[in-house]
């Protein structure tokens, strides 16, 4: 599924096209702009988003089984609600 689609679903729930890609880009620039401060995204009934930091480490290269030292980085992690996760696994339902 793409932007577009979603657009469209939510054009579907009674917007116009352009609004709803206008609402769709308002929401996912919001998120962005969450995480790239590193705050958690909870949304209920669906999940949280939340920027974790991973340290450096050594590593070996699969090729030459060389030690390399893999950089410290910045993870997204995505932890599904209840909610969602017994929908996808249809549980009880």
């Amino acid at each position: 599924m793409t932007k577009a689609d979603i657009a469209s679903i939510v054009a579907e729930k009674g917007l116009p096209k352009k609004q709803a890609m206008e609402a769709v880009e308002a929401t996912l620039s919001i998120l962005k702009d969450a995480l790239m401060k590193e705050e958690k995204i909870q949304l209920v009934g669906f999940g949280s988003f939340q920027v974790r930091a991973k340290r450096a480490r050594k590593g070996r290269n699969p090729q030459t089984g060389e030690p390399i030292t893999i950089s410290a980085r910045k993870v997204l992690k995505f932890k599904p609600g209840k909610a969602l996760h017994q929908a996808v696994n249809d549980i009880g339902g």
